[in-house]
């Protein structure tokens, strides 16, 4: 049996474990690291149908407050 991780998915896992962390603790360099892999797995995540629906939602709630 073979297992497969998708990029995003493991970014993801990234992310989650870096901003559990405390934030009094944090330095400008991990937060701009912390910034940096949060912008890429949106640009990983965007062309996916999650990323699509994702999109969709903010559209059509942005309409709403109009």
């Amino acid at each position: 049996m073979q297992y497969t991780v998708s990029a995003s998915v493991f970014l993801a896992i990234i992310i989650f474990v870096r901003l559990r962390r405390r934030t009094e603790s944090r330095s400008r360099v991990d937060e701009t690291l912390t910034v940096l892999s949060a912008a890429t797995f949106g640009i990983l995540i965007a062309t996916t149908p999650l990323g699509q629906a994702v999109l969709h939602l903010v559209g059509v709630a942005a309409d709403a407050t109009h």
